[in-house]
């Protein structure tokens, strides 16, 4: 087969309900091909071919003791270390590898964990991967203390908790795992980890504090201050602040078609907020919330007036100062002449 069209692969341990159906993956091992890893990717598709029949193709495997040892010497080889599972025969006969020969639509669960895994690996950015039908493949999930439990399932479980003197703990019920139950990606820090989706890309250096929140396929390129929401979608450039209570307008929000984004060095202030595709040195000021169709009243240097745009003419355009003015309440833009700085200090998160 031709290795190189390979466009990942991960060695994960599945969670199923009664009925033998895959609710979620644990990604130990997850890959794209790169320039930095494409020969363990060759070795490791080339012992699935090899041993338990790889036919090509988006495919999820079983893996049985002779491959398994024998992928455990890969990583071995390449990272220096293969501990995966070991002394546990309850956990092995869960465990799958998973290979994406192409990036393709995901056809079952396993796949679009690999996909959502690879993003909040830092494997791939948002928007490197096609996503397109992943809601109507992810089941609706109890997420519990003691792991994923199927909804039907729930009430049994709780019970059976109980009659044992323990109680059975439900953060939440969604199609989406918080991140860091699967990984905790280096220099970063994050409050409260239950807004964070696997599937977010959390650049390091980011600080992410208690209302800051990250959805999937999303996220920080580098070093930012998160204090509000970024939406699914929503990529935000190295060195940029969004404030407490701000959002940034997703994908998924109102059938937009947009992709927003926020470039380097911005400032959403507090409670503000973007519906539009921010350049580089951009700052949105406090409790200003700006949508494609908002008027936008453009001032010379001097501070008059020389004409008016919506605020979609403006998407993407580096050193804009957006505000209202004091006295009529218009949106008014001009040159931002202080792009922020962030305390360096502060997002050291080694």
């Amino acid at each position: 087969m031709n290795s190189p069209k390979i466009f990942a692969v991960g060695l994960g341990l599945k969670t199923t309900n009664t009925k033998g159906e895959t609710l979620e993956v644990y990604y130990h091992k997850a890959f794209v091909r790169s320039q930095n890893n494409s020969e363990l990717v060759d070795d490791f598709v080339r012992l699935c071919s090899e041993n338990i029949g790889y036919p090509g193709g988006n495919t999820t495997l079983s893996v049985n003791d002779y491959t398994l040892e024998n992928l455990l010497e890969i990583f071995a080889k390449h990272e220096g270390t293969s501990s995966f599972l070991k002394g546990s025969e309850n956990a092995h006969n869960r465990i799958v590898i998973t290979i994406l020969e192409t990036n393709s639509t995901a056809q079952n669960v396993e796949e679009v964990y690999l996909k959502l895994s690879l993003l909040s690996h830092r494997a791939v950015k948002p928007h490197e991967q096609n996503l397109d039908g992943i809601f109507g493949i992810l089941p609706n999930i109890a997420w519990t203390n003691e792991g994923a439990i199927d909804l039907e399932e729930l009430p049994a479980r709780q019970l059976q908790a109980r009659a044992e003197g323990r109680v059975l703990s439900v953060s939440s019920v969604d199609k989406f795992p918080k991140m860091t139950d699967y990984v905790v990606p280096s220099g970063v820090r994050i409050a409260d980890t239950a807004r964070v989706r696997l599937g977010a890309y959390i650049g390091k250096g980011t600080t992410i504090m208690h209302e800051g929140f990250v959805n999937f396929n999303a996220g920080t390129l580098g070093v930012s201050m998160i204090e509000g929401r970024i939406s699914a979608g929503v990529v935000v450039g190295d060195g940029s602040d969004l404030g407490g209570g701000c959002s940034t307008m997703g994908t998924l929000s109102g059938g937009n078609d947009i992709i927003i984004s926020v470039g380097e060095k911005c400032l959403i202030g507090a409670n503000g907020g973007t519906g539009i595709p921010l350049g580089d040195r951009c700052t949105v000021e406090a409790g200003l919330y700006i949508t494609a169709g908002t008027k936008v009243l453009m001032l010379d240097t001097e501070g008059g007036i020389y004409g008016q745009q919506k605020a979609r003419d403006l998407a993407g355009k580096d050193d804009l100062l957006f505000r209202r003015d004091s006295e009529s309440g218009q949106v008014v833009c001009l040159t931002n002449e202080k792009p922020i700085k962030l305390n360096h200090e502060l997002h050291n998160n080694n």
